[in-house]
Formats: structure tokens, sequence, C-alpha cells
């Protein structure tokens, strides 16, 4: 296994982590397998969050007897000093443990921003925190090159999560800017939400850029830690047939794709909004149509149950036109 340093915090950590947002599709026993396999083959760097349900409270169990091992990593959406604080004490007591290594400010808006950095703002509890050593670092994650850009010149910033993959490289120039202040960067949707298919292709991309500290694919099963560990540590240089792959992935996705981050989610009218475009996916790309169909027609709300509110357009950190997806998906679906 690689070791880097994580930026400014000093840390060395694994080259391929381990992202929690899945950990809530299984249970704790799973959960504790999975951290006794990342173990025995050298992964040290969990990352999760306040929002991802149960995943800090199974990895605090799992954690148990092992903590020592690991680089933790969560993070919150507060605002508020008081919220923060309340969230700090809540992972600690979920992870069961006296400290938390990097503790990171959750995807924000700018005017989110504005008001963690305020007078009673969510920072004061993150350098009361630190100051108190229950964590050790203040990190920044975002899905927008403005508040990228913005993290970059905080100085309390020591790393900063964004997402990069064959699709999306708009992060990249910011990204040896992380490198020239020795900034941790931390890569989130290493396989655009699951819409690239081909996870060996994807890592030894991602790998291959000097300035990615860390990857952090979600993993929920055995199987995908050994085979995101074969891609990670495959060095040999993408070949001439691999680029031309990956550029017909480009072309099929386009910009205008659901990372599945649900952050659009609750629907007013109920409907599971990436659940649809992963299944329109399967007819659009991959020629699966009547087994999307039949999977699309078992869903118990629709997309033509679309109130066209809006609502899923304001949360949304891609600004996809969701509402003229989801006619077009049902034009494809709604017979």
């Amino acid at each position: 296994m690689e070791y880097r340093t994580l930026g400014k915090t000093g840390l060395k950590i694994s080259r391929l982590g381990f992202g929690g947002i899945p950990i809530q599709r299984v249970d704790a026993k799973v959960t504790k397998q999975l951290i006794h396999a990342m173990v025995e083959k050298g992964i040290n760097y969990i990352d999760t969050a306040r929002g991802y349900t149960v995943s800090e409270s199974f990895l605090g169990e799992a954690l148990e007897g092992v903590r020592d091992k690991f680089v933790l990593a969560t993070k919150s959406m507060a605002v508020t000093k008081e919220a923060m604080a309340s969230d700090i004490e809540t992972s600690l007591h979920n992870f069961r443990t006296d400290y938390i290594d990097l503790y990171q400010i959750h995807n924000p808006s700018v005017a989110a921003l504005e008001q963690i950095l305020a007078p009673g703002g969510a920072l004061e509890a993150l350098l009361e925190a630190k100051a108190a050593g229950k964590i050790g670092h203040i990190g920044f994650t975002t899905h927008t090159t403005q508040l990228f850009e913005k993290a970059l010149s905080l100085d309390w910033v020591e790393t900063i999560m964004f997402p990069y993959n064959l699709v999306e490289t708009q992060g990249e120039e910011l990204m040896r800017k992380c490198t020239e202040k020795n900034i941790g960067f931390i890569v989130m949707k290493p396989l655009a939400g699951g819409a690239i298919e081909d996870p060996n292709l994807a890592l030894r991309f991602i790998c291959a850029n000097p300035d990615v500290t860390v990857v952090i694919p979600g993993m929920y099963d055995l199987k995908e830690i050994d085979m995101n560990l074969v891609a990670v540590e495959n060095t040999v240089p993408l070949s001439a047939d691999e680029f031309k792959k990956i550029e017909e992935i480009r072309s099929q996705l386009g910009n205008n794709f659901c990372r599945r981050c649900n952050y659009c989610q609750p629907c007013s009218a109920g409907i599971n909004i990436s659940g649809i475009f992963i299944l329109q996916g399967y007819l659009d790309r991959y020629g699966l149509g009547d087994w999307a169909k039949v999977r699309y027609d078992a869903m118990p709300v629709k997309a033509n149950a679309c109130i066209d509110c809006g609502a899923c357009e304001t949360r949304c950190p891609y600004n996809l036109p969701i509402r003229a997806m989801l006619k077009e998906a049902s034009e494809k679906f709604d017979d």
C-alpha cells in the first residue's frame, strides 16, 4: 500500500480510503468485517458524515479495539457554533472515541459559509474543539469550483474534498493549488456517483494525478475492497486504448447526469429522483431498456408525478434541470 501525507495535517494515510456512505445499506456485523479487512490490507483512512444516518455509529462499533489503526474523518452541515458543537459531541459518541482526526465543513452554500465564518458561526466550535483536542484538523468539502477557490484562501482549511473522476475534471487547476499550498486533496465521487461502471479504469485515472492525496470510493462489500485495491496499486500508465475508452465514457455521460448524492431529496411528490435517473441510464447508455422498464414499472411513484415545484433543483449541488430531466424520463418510461 502506498501512503501519502495529508497536506499540512501531517497525517500518513493510504492512497485508497474508505467512503462511508454505503454503510447505510448494510448492518453493524458487515461493517465490522469491512473494518477488519481494511486493517489486514493496510487501508487506514475512513471518511463519513453526520448526515449518513447510521454510518458513524456502525463504524464506531466496528472500530472498537482497532481505533488507533485508522485516521478517522467525518463532517457536518451545521452552520452555527451551537449546532456544530453538538454535532462534534454526537460524532465522538457515535465513534466511541475521544478524538476525531479530521472534522470537515460539509458542502456549504455561499450563504451558509458566510454564517459559518461569522461570529457565533460553526467555525468557532471547530476551532474550540481543535484546541481542546477533540478534533485534530479542520477540512472543507464542496461540489462547486467557486467554493473550492474560496476554501483555498482560508488559512484554517487543511484539507479539501471535491469531485474528481473521468468526466469531472473541472477542479484540476485548483487541485494543483492544493499541492502548492500543502492542502490535502481528497477525491469524492470517483465513479461519478456510480455513473461510471469501470472502477479499475476510473481509479487508475484518478491516481495517475499527483495532486490526489487520497480517493474514497464508497464500499460496503469485501469484494469491492479487493477490486479497488488492485486498481489503486496498478501504476502502469494508461494505454491509448484506455484513453479512447475514457473519451467514449465522457461522450456518453456529458455534464447533465445524476451523481446520486440525493441532496435533492425528499421530493415533494415522493419521487425517488436518483433511482429514476439510474434506470434511465441503463436504458439510454447500456441498451437495457426492457430490464429498466420492468424496474421502473415497479416503482410506487413515477416520474410523471412531478408537481413542478422546483424544490429539488434548489438543493442540487450540480444545478441539474431535474424537472426537465424527470419529464424526459417520463416520456421514455410512461407509455
